[in-house]
């Protein structure tokens, strides 16, 4: 098996980590500074958010310079630093890429906005304006930014729009345009180079858009409420089949380097759709992110139908995975609150797959409320009031009880949770939530059934979720509660190795009893 199917990932939000310069901006030698936190808890690799130099009108997500650091976090310097640290420890380290599309101050885009005729002209997507129903020339199409407002912005200059599927600052690449393509594959080798063991490559599914660059067509569930995005369906303006091949390619480019590298693609689309990514006529990325445990009612019921379908789903080969949250989501804590985000850990670690931990999570950090004052993220500045807005879930680590929590000497470029001085790192003792993750991570890595191991649902009633593992000889049985009320349920006899209760009832050889809100992982007689 490969580092990545056995092993758990660390999602850092790099400007929320920790501050080594004073600035109140989380950096590069602050992660290394952190680097003991992430052995302690029992992760196997970290994935950076973007690091790249940027003028930060989507903090990192717009890249003005494929192959460098920006300045906010450090040097070049820095980061082998940081990657020589990580891989001393035993850690593997993933990059964010950003392939769909570069900033507007990217040189590239420069030179593309600057004529028709400039030999980049075409690295970008530009188009003629259209008329409208009423005769007026306007966008040459409905297609509409995921941050709302029209994906087309019209450039004087030359008279034509140029296609932005997020801010209008954050250009879309065209990769039809085959030197561009070999550009960004060559961005690939150059970290690849660098030692970096894989990337988590951003919007994979939007990377190619219809080449007739056909309208959308309108979504019939639309509400106001729901972000103007989703006005329509997205049909023609993502996933393309084209784009198969292009994965595939950065998938040969990860495979011919020695150590395992991993490529873990940002794809939100129904399940169905979401295994193509693993590979058709190739294979493609190594770990379609799996979103469903984000956005599932959490019902004891429903869950089991969506473990039990994803796994069915799988092509041969593929390798599930999992994650809870995001910088992009709500917290796990607040979607369900404290008690059940332990149930959720338990969940979340010993599914069969990869989990993805989103920093915080592994202590009960919440969504935190911004102040319109403090408000920094560009889709909550320009939809309001929505609930869309992603600050809340990327403010600063907490370590300590001292000024600023130990994050900065500074004044934090986020609120810290209103907490902080009760929940932070430093403050998790015995029974709290950290000390859960590390007692799960641990499991993890001692018993191969839940490494590694196959599954098979429990059949139970009620507020229970239950499920096996084997592997060989070894048997575990996760049992969760996810409501407030006792449950009953029939397990085998064995061995408990881990409860989120500090006491429970007296379990029998088959009746057992789960307390509220209680998780429980046997070790079953053989």
């Amino acid at each position: 098996m490969n580092w990545w199917q056995t092993g758990s990932i660390y999602q850092v939000y790099p400007r929320s980590f920790q501050d080594s310069d004073g600035d109140g901006i989380g950096d590069l030698k602050g992660i290394e500074a952190r680097l003991d936190h992430l052995v302690a808890l029992g992760v196997d690799a970290l994935w950076i958010s973007p690091i790249f130099p940027s003028p930060m009108h989507d903090f990192g997500y717009d890249v003005a310079d494929y192959c460098g650091i920006d300045p906010r976090f450090g040097t070049l310097a820095d980061f082998d630093s940081l990657l020589a640290a990580a891989h001393a420890r035993g850690l593997k380290l993933l990059l964010d890429f950003v392939p769909n599309h570069s900033s507007t101050d990217h040189p590239w885009f420069r030179e593309s906005r600057s004529s028709r005729d400039n030999p980049k002209r075409d690295w970008y997507i530009w188009r003629d304006p259209a008329p409208d129903a009423n005769g007026s020339w306007g966008p040459p199409n409905n297609w509409i930014s995921d941050f709302g407002g029209s994906a087309w912005e019209y450039d004087a200059t030359t008279g034509q729009y140029y296609y932005h599927a997020f801010l209008k600052e954050q250009a879309d690449l065209n990769w039809r345009n085959p030197d561009l393509r070999q550009a960004m594959m060559d961005v690939l080798r150059f970290w690849f180079d660098r030692g970096v063991d894989g990337f988590r490559i951003d919007v994979l599914w939007h990377m190619v858009k219809d080449a007739a660059f056909r309208d959308n067509p309108p979504n019939p569930a639309y509400r106001p409420d729901m972000g103007e995005m989703h006005s329509v369906l997205q049909l023609h303006s993502t996933d393309q089949p084209e784009v198969h091949a292009i994965a595939a390619e950065m998938r040969g480019i990860a495979d011919s380097y020695p150590g395992d590298r991993v490529l873990i693609g940002e794809i939100y689309l129904p399940v169905e759709r979401l295994m193509h990514y693993y590979g058709l006529d190739a294979p493609e990325v190594h770990l379609p992110f799996n979103f469903q445990l984000i956005d599932a009612p959490w019902d004891a019921r429903h869950l089991a139908r969506l473990i039990g379908e994803y796994e069915a789903a799988l092509p041969p080969g593929g390798w599930p995975n999992w994650v809870l949250g995001n910088h992009d989501r709500p917290r796990i804590a607040t979607r369900v609150g404290q008690e059940q985000a332990r149930v959720a850990a338990v969940l979340l670690l010993t599914l069969r797959g990869t989990p993805t931990i989103y920093y915080g999570d592994e202590i009960g950090l919440t969504d935190v409320a911004i102040p319109a004052d403090r408000v920094q993220d560009p889709r909550e500045l320009r939809e309001p009031g929505l609930g869309l807005g992603r600050d809340p879930v990327r403010t600063p680590m907490p370590w300590n009880a001292s000024a600023h929590a130990g994050f900065s000497t500074a004044e934090p470029w986020l609120p810290l949770n209103p907490d902080w001085p009760t929940r932070n790192v430093a403050a998790e003792g015995d029974g709290s939530m950290l000390a859960l993750y590390r007692a799960l991570l641990h499991l993890r890595r001692k018993h191969a059934a839940l490494a590694i191991g196959d599954v098979r649902l429990i059949e139970a009633e009620g507020d229970v979720l239950a499920y096996e593992r084997r592997q060989g000889d070894e048997r575990i049985v996760v049992a969760l509660n996810l409501g407030a009320n006792e449950q009953r349920v029939r397990l085998p006899a064995g061995e408990t190795l881990l409860t989120t209760h500090t006491s429970s009832h007296p379990r029998g050889d088959s009746e057992f009893t789960l307390m509220p809100n209680e998780a429980v992982i046997l070790l079953a007689s053989r």
